[in-house]
């Protein structure tokens, strides 16, 4: 199956000031998901942004905010993004079917929306290197347990290459100056 960005929307999971600091690798993970989001803004792909409890987990970090063109979060309580009937009603919206995902963390909000995203016939790609837990082994077995439900786990070097299409087109070249 290829990905087609017509057919996708990214999604950004609780990438928030309290709780990115007790991420493991978590500078890796925002430089990986900087560049993720930046290529996404070439490609013209829509992004969905979620924010777990920011009364206590506080805002999107600012440099997640920055490479976004459209920074509308979508607060939630719940755990996985599906039980939120805010996001799913932003979801439909995008008559897209397969959904890119970056975000924290793995073993729980990642997981339980990659989950419940299948059962209601969505495609989610995990991007293995945009995710991330406090624990280097949650995130292991959560992209274990994704890939088991039906998941695609992808990289955003892979993903990016793969919505771009061809070479030598000017969303390639910059696609190509962010991943190098």
């Amino acid at each position: 199956m290829r990905i087609i960005k017509e057919e996708t929307v990214g999604l950004v999971i609780d990438i928030q000031e309290r709780l990115l600091p007790h991420i493991h690798e978590n500078e890796k993970l925002i430089s990986n998901v900087s560049i993720l989001l930046e290529g996404l803004k070439v490609l013209e792909v829509a992004v969905l942004i979620t924010e777990q409890y920011r009364k206590g987990l506080g805002p999107t970090v600012v440099e997640v905010q920055e490479k976004l063109l459209h920074f509308n979060p979508l607060e939630k309580m719940t755990f996985s993004c599906c039980d939120d009937n805010g996001f799913i009603k932003e979801l439909e919206k995008t008559h897209r079917k397969n959904v890119i995902i970056c975000g924290i963390e793995s073993h729980v909000c990642v997981l339980q929306t990659t989950i419940d995203l299948l059962a209601e016939g969505y495609q989610p790609l995990v991007v293995a290197d945009c995710v991330s837990s406090r624990k280097q082994q949650d995130k292991e077995i959560a992209i274990e347990r994704m890939r088991q439900e039906g998941a695609i786990i992808t990289t955003y070097e892979s993903i990016l290459f793969e919505l771009a299409r061809v070479s030598g087109t000017d969303m390639f070249k910059l696609i190509s100056k962010l991943v190098k």
